[in-house]
């Protein structure tokens, strides 16, 4: 039976933190809210865990889950030969609606797919969710829905896509936003857009004038 939390009611949140710590440290799943759309995520150090994401929506190694984190300076320490452009759009969009696809450290012990020594990094600008990974550390998070369907803007979304393949569902309320991150590869010299969406490409050309389109 999953264990549903509404993160409105402060002594709600602070019990289903807790609630969601140790279903993560269980290799269990939890929903959240992030500040896109409703996520799904697990232990990203846990093989089995993320392979349980993966199962849950349905989804392929051929996808590999992205990864969020609580602060800045943990890019350093998932990705290796950070580029000076990456790092200036990690300083003016982080937290935010960013995901960069960086080269992974090869040291570290973990398999999110089939991601060819890489790894898809994002801060998300949500309190619940910061406060979760703080607690945590980094975890693997891919949308809240069954591949190939609309990602959950609610909590109860999120819940009849996934049910009670989800340990502990986090309730932050509707989210206003509804559209994805943007993805932008920084492993090769010139930076490039693989998906379009919350954050403008006017917006990130601004700091990064050879941002390339994928097309």
């Amino acid at each position: 039976m999953s264990q549903w939390y509404d993160c409105d009611d402060v002594d709600e949140r602070d019990a289903g933190l807790e609630a969601a710590v140790t279903a993560i440290r269980a290799g269990s799943l939890v929903v959240l809210p992030t500040d896109t759309v409703y996520g799904v995520g697990a232990d990203a150090f846990d093989p089995a865990a993320v392979g349980r994401v993966l199962a849950a929506k349905g989804r392929g190694r051929d996808m590999p889950v992205p990864v969020l984190v609580s602060a800045r300076a943990t890019l350093d320490a998932l990705a290796l030969g950070v580029s000076a452009a990456a790092r200036e759009l990690v300083e003016q969009h982080w937290p935010g609606p960013l995901t960069l696809v960086c080269k992974a450290q090869p040291s570290l012990q973990w398999d999110l797919g089939d991601s060819r020594g890489t790894v898809a990094l994002r801060m998300p600008d949500c309190e619940l969710a910061l406060a979760l990974l703080a607690r945590t550390g980094p975890l693997a998070v891919s949308s809240a829905n069954r591949s190939g369907s609309r990602a959950a803007s609610t909590a109860r979304e999120a819940m009849a896509a996934l049910g009670d393949a989800v340990e502990v569902y986090l309730d932050g309320g509707p989210l206003a936003v509804d559209v994805p991150s943007t993805i932008v590869d920084v492993t090769s010299r010139l930076p490039k857009v693989l998906r379009s969406g919350a954050l403008g490409v006017d917006r990130l050309r601004e700091l990064v004038p050879d941002l390339m389109d994928a097309s």
